[in-house]
């Protein structure tokens, strides 16, 4: 591992690279130091064999090693019990993966959840209810970790006590991770049980090029991807349409035809995507493929006669306290108490403006 790590950070060596490198040397320590002539043999090109041969002058193996131990950074394979089954059916699967976190939920099914950076309302409201809902249907929830759409997944799945993977078009050493102001969020990822996954080695910025092959990762790691919210240019329609390239299924969330921000997911219903209205369009379509376990729940919330009135009221959709006002029939001071009280227990969530939502 020593050894694949530090081939990794050569620029020229990718998978395909170290796959014929693999066949052709007993181990990565051997082929780490071959000869030039000896690389070419393996396969490489004359040129990218000098590069290994120049390169490896001014790197340590056993330096990146304590580097990825020091930040608790794993490396997975192609041929670790551990590597994702559905992500070895895909072209071209990679070789190698870091992980940082909790494996296990790699054993679990997974579906992905994406959209744009910039969002609605009705986007954010949306994603949050999904992705808190397939979370406790026992769904691993998969995103990209980026502004907007996916970190709201993330989250999403995180208050549903579920578990979520975050794949990353950077390193996940910490001075890497990307986007910074969802450094934050990556932690308590970690911290919840859940995983950060990249295939870049570290040190790795991430730049243009590196989001495209994070989504194609996002994708292939899922039975399905989820297209909550998306301009016509989105950057997930990306993973969309490489779900599409691996015969998985996409679904598409619709929304509001003069929105720009749904464009993009009412065209990919146009273009034959399932339509999504509840998680049972998801769940009827995958129920054949996979059998999921329910993540496990806190005990039931008992409430008293007042708090339930309440809760009988309030939905995922933003309900404002004038409207829980009228139909519950409460004074004003003792419904402020109770809502109160309820978002204490974690049964609801003042979102701003007064209005509130069941969680």
């Amino acid at each position: 591992m020593k050894y694949l790590n530090a081939l990794f950070t050569i620029d020229g060596v990718g998978n395909q690279k170290i796959s014929l490198l693999l066949n052709h040397f007993e181990t990565a320590q051997q082929a780490w130091e071959a000869s030039a002539a000896e690389l070419v043999e393996a396969g490489l090109l004359e040129k990218l064999a000098n590069l290994i041969v120049e390169k490896r002058k001014s790197i340590d193996p056993a330096e990146l090693w304590q580097q990825l131990k020091k930040e608790n950074i794993e490396i997975i394979t192609i041929k670790d019990e551990s590597y994702p089954e559905l992500l070895k059916q895909i072209p071209a699967p990679p070789y190698l993966l870091y992980a940082k976190g909790n494996l296990d939920c790699l054993k679990m099914p997974m579906l992905s959840m994406v959209g744009s950076r910039k969002f609605t309302h009705y986007g954010q409201q949306m994603t949050a209810s999904f992705a808190r809902q397939l979370a406790q249907a026992g769904f691993c929830i998969v995103s990209g970790l980026a502004l907007g759409i996916d970190a709201i997944a993330h989250r999403g799945a995180l208050d549903g006590d579920g578990k979520t993977i975050a794949v990353l078009g950077s390193s996940l050493d910490e001075p890497n991770i990307y986007p910074r102001n969802n450094f934050d969020l990556a932690q308590e990822i970690i911290n919840n049980n859940g995983l950060l996954l990249s295939e870049f080695p570290v040190p790795t910025h991430a730049n243009v090029n590196t989001f495209p092959i994070r989504n194609r990762i996002v994708a292939g790691l899922s039975y399905g991807t989820l297209v909550t919210e998306a301009a016509e240019a989105s950057g997930s329609l990306i993973t969309a349409n490489f779900a599409i390239e691996f015969n998985r299924e996409v679904f598409a969330m619709p929304g509001n035809i003069s929105s720009p921000q749904s464009t993009g997911t009412n065209n990919l219903i146009k273009r034959g995507a399932k339509m999504a209205t509840s998680i049972s369009d998801i769940l009827e379509e995958i129920k054949f493929q996979v059998e999921a376990q329910p993540a496990p729940r806190a005990s039931a919330i008992e409430l008293t006669e007042d708090e339930a009135k309440i809760m009988h009221v309030l939905s995922p959709e933003p309900t404002h306290i004038d409207r829980i006002l009228k139909l519950t029939k409460l004074e004003t001071s003792t419904l402020a108490g109770i809502l109160i009280i309820l978002e204490l227990k974690g049964a609801i969530k003042n979102i701003g403006g007064q209005n509130y939502i069941k969680l």
